[in-house]
């Protein structure tokens, strides 16, 4: 059986920590490749660790056709559902993959008007990579999900949430490394991402000591702005009117002119009327 390694989708989901697969690789040693690998045609969905071991030990395995799937993102979106499922994933992890969810269904969402109803086949019969043709049922699509169902399906909080998204769209590729690695908290990630590239980048530099302390100063740095800000906000309540007062004399005096000048306007009119006799 000839079965396709994709590396895109080998690197869709993390890769398992060098302990994490060492045990894998104990595991399936001991008892045998009891989970089948799942696959798409002749592409590998799901197994590609167990795959990996058992080529190398020539360990037997089983496999099972996934007919269901009518794109690559049918695939992504199985691949996300079994892995926001599993324990061993990080809650960044659930974060991006939850996060990966809502893009797919939300591009999918974009392009419906567009698109050919999902139960055609392609031209050839064939899904675009793989031999295997397509089923003909279409795959169950989801709304849109909330804030909160997207959190819920994650098992995170709100917040959690909203800080992933920020790491992602804001922080260094340092800081990133270190939060997918449990170096660094969700939160301090988050914080840290709020400073410049430049700033993230040095302080990655000094490893993740330095980059909690970027965190910390971040942090003080907000505490201290607080009660400078409440304190411009009473002052601006207290006086509002000495504030708005040159406005309003500078607003009279534009007025007043422009009476004046529409003024001369209707006396010069008033006189061009006028018979020269």
């Amino acid at each position: 059986m000839n079965i396709v390694v994709r590396e895109d989708l080998k690197a869709y989901i993390d890769p398992l920590t060098p302990d994490e697969h060492a045990a894998l690789e104990r595991s399936l040693l001991e008892e045998g490749c009891r989970d089948a690998l799942v696959l798409w045609g002749e592409i590998l969905v799901d197994g590609h660790n167990r795959y990996g071991i058992c080529q190398k030990h020539g360990l037997p395995f089983n496999t099972v056709q996934n007919t269901r799937f009518t794109s690559i993102e049918d695939v992504h979106l199985w691949m996300i559902d079994q892995h926001l499922g599993r324990r061993s994933v990080s809650d960044f992890q659930r974060g991006v993959l939850a996060l990966r969810r809502r893009d797919i269904l939300l591009e999918r969402t974009r392009q419906a008007p567009a698109e050919a109803p999902a139960t055609e086949a392609a031209d050839d019969g064939n899904p675009p990579w793989g031999t295997a043709a397509p089923s003909t049922a279409p795959v169950a699509s989801a709304a849109l999900p909330t804030r909160e169902e997207l959190a819920k399906a994650a098992k995170l909080s709100n917040s959690q949430v909203a800080a992933i998204e920020k790491i992602q769209k804001q922080a260094a590729p340092e800081v990133i490394a270190a939060v997918r690695a449990g170096e660094l908290s969700i939160n301090t990630a988050a914080v840290v991402a709020t400073l410049p590239a430049e700033a993230q980048q040095a302080a990655a530099q000094g490893g993740v000591a330095e980059l909690k302390e970027a965190a910390k100063r971040v942090r003080e740095s907000k505490r201290r702005a607080k009660p400078e800000r409440a304190a411009e906000t009473s002052a601006e309540a207290a006086s509002p009117v000495e504030e708005t007062l040159p406005q309003l004399r500078l607003r009279l005096d534009q007025l007043q002119q422009e009476v004046t000048r529409l003024k001369a306007r209707i006396a010069e009119m008033e006189a061009a009327e006028k018979p020269a006799w």
